[in-house]
């Protein structure tokens, strides 16, 4: 298994749009960050998290292929809105991709983007997904995923367990029960959006303290704001470090 960060940044992505801010303008291009997304490459499978709004970008600069999966964390614009990019996949492929979700995200993103369920045959619109809303956890392309409930501030998300790696973006706190659903990990991704707090994300510190109670063997630092320098990265303890776009994990 693989997973790759299509994107590694915050919802305004980095550089911030009008910002002119040190790490806004750093020549580094791990510091260039665009919205959040992973993709896990399995027995030659592609399974997608979150369409960002920049997916299009993203599946460029990786030269991804193919789509044969959509995971869907949770329905806030940076990690849904470029969910009508998968039209340039079908468009090739013609099929129509399993999308796993929650059922509350599963019958909001099926509110807010009919067609892309339905399709809009008078529109020249075909169906790119089929919804299947997941509790439990279930195998795909030989990978066991379980879905992990967590809290973004007060809105319930979904980060998610593939075999011994977890994805666990915006998120502010984890409850008792899904810390248990992550024990014995060898990589966790997770959100740490910046040094200073925020009460809808885990700060740098928050992340910390859960790689702490949970000892996986690497931990990468995710959904990052212009606050944080990629150099700062020399500061975390051994076996952390931040995510950058295009970094590939090999599991």
């Amino acid at each position: 298994m693989k997973i790759t960060i299509l994107g590694s940044g915050t919802s305004t992505g980095v550089p911030m749009v009008g910002c002119h801010c040190q790490v806004c303008g750093s020549s580094d291009p791990r510091d260039k960050r665009t919205r959040a997304s992973i993709l896990v490459e399995s027995s030659g499978q592609r399974i997608l998290v979150d369409t960002s709004t920049d997916l299009r970008t993203q599946a460029l600069r990786e030269g991804i292929p193919q789509i044969d999966a959509v995971l869907l964390t949770h329905t806030h614009a940076d990690h849904i809105h470029g969910i009508d990019d998968l039209r340039g996949f079908h468009f090739i492929h013609r099929r129509v991709i399993p999308c796993y979700a929650s059922q509350d995200t599963i019958d909001q993103v099926r509110t807010n983007f009919s067609y892309i369920f339905e399709g809009l045959h008078s529109e020249g619109y075909w169906p790119l997904l089929e919804a299947f809303p997941v509790e439990a956890p279930f195998d795909l392309f030989g990978c066991r995923i379980t879905p992990v409930p967590i809290m973004h501030g007060s809105f319930p998300a979904t980060g998610y367990r593939f075999d011994n790696a977890a994805y666990l973006t915006d998120c502010s706190e984890i409850p008792e029960r899904s810390m248990t659903l992550l024990q014995g990990l060898d990589l966790l991704i997770i959100d740490a959006l910046r040094f200073s707090p925020h009460p809808n994300h885990f700060n740098i510190e928050g992340a910390l303290k859960i790689t702490e109670i949970l000892k996986p063997r690497r931990t990468v630092l995710t959904h990052l704001t212009h606050e944080v320098h990629h150099s700062d990265g020399e500061r975390l303890p051994q076996g952390v470090e931040f995510a950058y776009d295009g970094l590939s994990v090999a599991l």
